[in-house]
């Protein structure tokens, strides 16, 4: 009987092991799956825009509307809040949860300011006439980079959402797995960003 018992816990213990396991990996994969998703539409609406990107409809080119001075402060909000996001995912591995909780603040700043000037961007083009309506390269500018900055919002109301979480549960081991999905996410559209930089704002100005 005993040995019965022995094995028979045994196998309970084994099954604990998956069970703990089975939830992370799980997690992981069906989130870069959501990646490759993700990186599919983008795919699409980069292509769109390279389609109709120079139908301006006798209207504003790029190089009349973007001013690359303002674009380039906003992509070091948020480069810079990839950087601070990095320094959080460092102080997590230390298991020092106030200096995580700080630097996953800071991050939230930068993100705030990316789209405090983002949105600061599409109202003064709506203002002077050059909405999405305007033409289809305006039409295919405001989706692609709209759709970025939804993202980055997104990423925002989650970040916000893991703070209170590790605020009142600390950094367990399910909010270190969503904290590293989230970083997964911030950093994917760090990438996205560097690309709408490049081709869309100085690819048309230098146009």
């Amino acid at each position: 009987m005993s040995a019965n018992a022995a094995t028979s816990g045994a196998h309970a213990d084994e099954f604990i092991v998956r069970e703990d396991h089975h939830p992370e990996n799980g997690t992981m994969l069906g989130f870069w799956l959501y990646l490759m998703s993700d990186c599919l539409i983008f795919a699409v609406l980069f292509a769109i825009y390279g389609v109709v990107g120079s139908n301006y409809a006798a209207g504003p080119s790029p190089a009349d509307l973007f001013d690359l001075d303002i674009v380039a402060v906003n992509t070091a909000m948020l480069l810079l809040s990839s950087i601070t996001y990095g320094f959080a995912m460092l102080e997590m591995a230390r298991k020092r949860t106030q200096m995580t909780l700080i630097w996953l603040a800071i991050t939230g700043v930068f993100g705030l300011c990316f789209i405090g000037i983002e949105l600061y961007e599409f109202h003064h083009l709506i203002h002077i006439g050059a909405g999405p309506q305007r033409s289809a390269f305006l039409s295919a500018f405001f989706t692609l980079v709209g759709t970025h900055g939804l993202h980055v919002s997104f990423g925002l109301i989650w970040l916000v959402t893991l703070m209170t979480q590790v605020r009142k549960h600390g950094l367990t081991t399910e909010n270190r797995r969503r904290l590293s999905c989230l970083s997964l996410f911030w950093h994917f559209l760090d990438v996205i960003w560097i690309g709408v930089f490049t081709f869309v704002y100085l690819m048309g100005v230098l146009r």
